[in-house]
């Protein structure tokens, strides 16, 4: 049974840093893509960084958000990480880790992605 369970979210001000992981098992991890999305209140799931399988681990971003998340993965521990810096209110939202078994894929939809966390939330007090 695979399990994506995210963690590290909580109440925060303006301008903190704060950092999310997500531990899989139940599958390959090493072999999947994996990414964080995030949903606001009455907004569509938005993808915010992922990683897929390639030599380098290399992450890739969602073209409409600010330099101010890092994401990377730890293929020894199964575990996904994302750090957001200097946080805004507008990041204010449950963020969800997702996997896809195409471990070549940079896709930011989330309809390709095969199983999914139950989130965790963050809220960004001003």
């Amino acid at each position: 049974q695979v399990q994506l369970v995210e963690s590290g979210g909580g109440l925060v001000q303006t301008g903190d840093s704060l950092g999310l992981s997500c531990a899989a098992s139940g599958l390959t991890f090493k072999t999947y893509t994996v990414s964080w999305f995030r949903q606001a209140p009455g907004k569509e799931r938005e993808f915010v960084a992922g990683v897929n399988t390639w030599r380098r681990r290399s992450a890739f971003y969602s073209d409409y958000l600010e330099d101010r998340f890092s994401t990377f993965r730890d293929d020894d521990k199964n575990i996904l990480y994302l750090r957001i810096d200097s946080l805004k209110p507008g990041d204010t939202a449950v963020y969800f880790c997702a996997a896809d078994d195409d471990g070549g894929s940079q896709s930011r939809h989330a309809a390709d992605y095969d199983y999914w966390g139950q989130g965790t939330q963050v809220t960004v007090s001003s």
